[in-house]
């Protein structure tokens, strides 16, 4: 076995431990008992408008693809299937005969998903165009963007295909590192700029030609083992114009000012999922289930509290006076943007809810590992 191979095989053994338990740091929080909620009290009105089912998720590392009123999910079977999202009523199903291990990105068109075989698969309204081999497996969501296909593989590659053709057009690719998380990753576009997470940093690429254009770094590596030095940036990211939020796993939750390449600052942070945000605000979730608020502006501190330990939360999104985030026992609670307190709680099934939740039609939409989508608007 090559020297490569060796290391890639290390890491993805490490990884499914790693994805099982969201990383060492969590094994306590496993095992914890979540604080009992007491009854809800809904200060914020919203019912649920309507409800769809697709193929079960799993432990897929999904992200719900938004585009106009479409709302498109990838199941671990393979299965892709959109909806409309003013009625949950089916558009498209199709089904591309793998598993896959990275889902769902795409434009306003085309969709993207990352297969157990290591095939990237672009598809347009749900007909397949082409699939191409990769030299390496990838947990991240395809970014597809500006006629390109952008993908960030597990061994630190990021490759650009010809969105048309499945031309390769060109790899960057970044060594050093033998971990990597069985998670999905930053991969994004501001502007006219590539944007990925590799390692601790976030990289400016140009998405022609895969220079790098600058770096800034949220996180560095520590400890004396491959396991304690693995820095990572996990999705989802918030941006607010040129600048840039994110976490790096388990270390620490940072904002770049990418017109400018200069991190503006960056607080500690012990947690697994990505952040959210608005204009004023940086919205995550500890890995004991403490929700905290940074000032976006300095990073200080506005507000946290702890009254969703231990229930493993999603990614926030800060919809209008709402923090919303789901928990891994099926609920989605609304919390104050203002302070943290309780504005509503919402329920689904008891699966655990598999990704952030996202908005499209002014419907907050929330998919279950068991494959139930809801839809909920406020009354």
């Amino acid at each position: 076995m090559s020297t490569t191979s060796a290391r890639l095989t290390r890491s993805l053994c490490a990884l499914a431990l790693l994805a099982s338990l969201g990383g060492c740091a969590l094994w306590s929080a496993e095992k914890a008992k979540p604080l009992d909620l007491g009854p809800n009290v809904a200060l914020l009105q919203v019912q649920k408008a309507w409800t769809a089912k697709i193929e079960p998720v799993a432990r897929l590392p999904l992200a719900v693809l938004v585009r106009g009123n479409t709302v498109t999910f990838a199941g671990a079977d393979g299965s892709l299937q959109a909806l409309n999202a003013e009625s949950g009523a089916a558009l498209w199903q199709v089904k591309i005969g793998q598993p896959l291990t990275a889902g769902i990105g795409g434009d306003e068109r085309r969709q993207a998903v990352v297969t157990q075989s290591n095939e990237v698969v672009l598809l347009e309204q749900g007909r397949e165009v082409w699939r191409k081999r990769l030299p390496a497996a990838s947990y991240t969501p395809p970014l597809v963007a500006g006629g390109r296909v952008f993908v960030l593989s597990a061994d630190r590659a990021l490759t650009a295909f010809d969105a048309d053709s499945g031309q390769q057009l060109w790899v960057q690719q970044r060594t050093g590192e033998s971990l990597v998380l069985r998670q999905a990753g930053v991969l994004t576009a501001v502007g006219n700029t590539l944007v990925a997470g590799l390692s601790g940093r976030l990289v400016g690429l140009n998405p022609d030609n895969g220079a790098v254009l600058w770096e800034a770094p949220l996180a560095s590596p520590r400890g004396t083992n491959d396991v304690e030095r693995l820095v990572d940036l996990v999705g989802t990211t918030s941006r607010d114009g040129a600048q840039l939020c994110a976490r790096a796993f388990q270390a620490s939750v940072g904002c770049v000012d990418t017109a400018s390449a200069r991190l503006l600052w960056a607080q500690p942070a012990r947690g697994a999922e990505g952040v959210g945000g608005d204009a004023q605000s940086v919205v995550g979730a500890e890995s004991n289930g403490t929700v905290i608020a940074w000032r976006r502006a300095d990073g200080s501190r506005l507000w946290s509290t702890d009254r969703l330990q231990h229930r493993k939360l999603t990614a926030p999104l800060l919809l209008g006076r709402s923090v919303v985030v789901g928990d891994d026992y099926g609920l989605v609670h609304l919390l104050s943007k203002e302070d943290g307190s309780p504005l509503n709680r919402l329920t689904t099934d008891d699966s655990g809810i598999a990704a952030a939740p996202v908005v499209a039609a002014d419907t907050l939409v929330i998919v279950t590992r068991r494959g139930g989508v809801y839809g909920f608007r406020p009354d």
